[in-house]
């Protein structure tokens, strides 16, 4: 079984859909859903993550022991989310030994080359299918 741990801010819309795809993909999985905020938690949650925790320690704590963290690219870049990600928060992502699928949504600031505009729909597809690759493995 795959430790999946997804994390998003604001509002947590994306997450909510990385939760409800994820489920669907492995549905033997555990989700961990991490909001940067209580709002994105409880988005996270009511989309069925099995398990949810807010803030930075939460993200600190919750890296160590996945095998997959899936979120906007920005969760690995301190200060993005509008300031909602910590340098703490960035560096655990970024140290994880975890495999990490980063959705590359260009804002705040971060734009990504190469990757064009697609919709967050299809950013999420992409990333489904790399998720089901990796559990695969």
């Amino acid at each position: 079984m795959k430790k999946v741990l997804i994390i998003d801010g604001q509002g947590g819309l994306l997450g909510k859909q990385m939760v409800e795809a994820v489920k669907g993909i492995l549905p033997d999985s555990e989700i961990i859903a991490v909001g940067t905020n209580i709002m994105a938690t409880n988005t996270m949650l009511k989309a069925g993550a099995d398990n949810g925790a807010t803030g930075e320690n939460a993200v600190i704590v919750c890296a160590r022991t996945a095998d997959v963290i899936v979120g906007p690219i920005g969760i690995a870049i301190a200060d993005s989310l509008l300031g909602e990600i910590t340098p703490a928060m960035a560096v655990a992502v970024g140290q994880s030994n975890a495999k990490k699928i980063l959705i590359p949504v260009n804002k705040c600031n971060n734009m990504i080359v190469g990757v064009g505009d697609k919709k967050t729909s299809e950013l999420i597809k992409e990333a489904i299918q790399m998720i089901a690759d990796i559990s695969r493995s």
